[in-house]
């Protein structure tokens, strides 16, 4: 047995040493050392020796064991290591390359012409005011000269919550909210920029979309002061030699009352298909302050006068860099977002 032992031992000793992979030497250990292991079954087969033979042999076989498991261990380690060099050869990074920069993003289209529009009306002298979105209908449509059925209510298609809660349809609540918070009959010269929501979806209409309102309150304010602001603005934005129309028209909260075109900055006014070939394109909507608008909040209209207006911000930028659907703004493609 002594001798058998000494054989299996020097053979197994050389199997491992020739083992090419890791498979390899698992074979050689399952062959001498698995359940079935010649080097087992000669453990196993110590039971029929004598007592006085039995714990010499015993001794035997286990070092044998032992010399073969750290050989094992050892070439096993030694293909680890090898392997992980090879690995880390193999996907080695050149530290000379350039880095890749992250992608960085910028200004929404929206808020760049947003920011146009009050900086504009800032250096003029006006405030930025803000206002919940969720408005009261109190404030939305009552004290702007718009009581409960009355028809005009009708152009504005409205998102209500509750029966006196609703998503705001213009940002004119906060003119209202701005008289009431000042002392009767002082000066205001304000702007409302701002989300608004109306139930409509084409290529020119969101359920979300923005506005600016602007309001003037003051002693001796006339439609010559509405006329020259808003030709200033518009000949701000869309360069001088814009021509510049009002025609009348009729809004519950102001009296009298105005669409304002320009002229089509497709065309120079000459007449396309983007302004119908009449040379002109309607971009906002404004008036004197309604008498009874400016009673609702507290103000005297013997005493003062006003005018406000209002635009909404997806027309003015579809109009600036030549956008076809105002959907554009709101699809967060990365291709359209990329050109601005």
């Amino acid at each position: 047995m002594e001798q058998e032992l000494q054989r299996i031992k020097e053979v197994a000793l050389t199997a491992i040493k020739a083992a090419t992979d890791q498979q390899a030497l698992q074979d050689v250990r399952v062959k001498y050392l698995g359940k079935k292991g010649e080097v087992t079954a000669l453990l196993k087969g110590l039971g029929k020796l004598s007592p006085e033979e039995r714990p010499k042999m015993g001794a035997l076989v286990n070092a044998v064991r032992e010399t073969l498991e750290a050989e094992l261990d050892k070439i096993k380690s030694s293909m680890e290591t090898a392997a992980m060099n090879a690995r880390l050869e193999e996907e080695k990074i050149d530290i000379t390359l350039p880095g890749r920069a992250p992608k960085t993003g910028h200004i929404h289209p929206l808020t760049t012409v947003n920011e146009m529009i009050e900086d504009f009306f800032m250096k003029m002298g006006y405030t930025v005011e803000e206002g919940p979105e969720v408005e009261q209908d109190y404030y939305n449509f009552e004290c702007l000269n718009l009581p409960k059925d009355h028809p005009a209510r009708d152009m504005q298609d409205s998102f209500y919550i509750t029966e006196n809660f609703l998503l705001r349809t213009h940002t004119s609540p906060v003119q209202a909210r701005t008289m009431q918070r000042h002392e009767p009959n002082s000066p205001i010269r304000m702007i409302a920029p701002g989300k608004v929501y109306r139930w409509d979806y084409d290529a020119t209409h969101s359920p979300v979309f923005h506005q600016v309102e602007g309001l003037i309150i003051d002693e001796h304010i006339t439609f010559a002061d509405l006329k020259g602001t808003i030709e200033t603005f518009l000949r701000h934005m869309f360069g001088d030699e814009t021509k510049v129309r009002f025609r009348t028209s009729f809004f519950p909260f102001t009296e009298p009352s105005a669409e304002v075109d320009i002229s089509c900055v497709m065309c120079g006014g000459e007449g396309c298909r983007v302004c119908s070939h009449t040379g002109w394109l309607e971009i906002l909507g404004c008036g004197m302050v309604h008498p009874r608008v400016l009673e609702l909040n507290g103000y005297d209209p013997n005493k003062v006068k006003g005018f406000a207006f209002g635009m909404g911000v997806e027309r003015i930028a579809m109009l600036l860099y030549g956008i076809g659907d105002l959907r554009l703004f709101f699809e967060d493609d990365i291709r359209f977002l990329e050109q601005f």
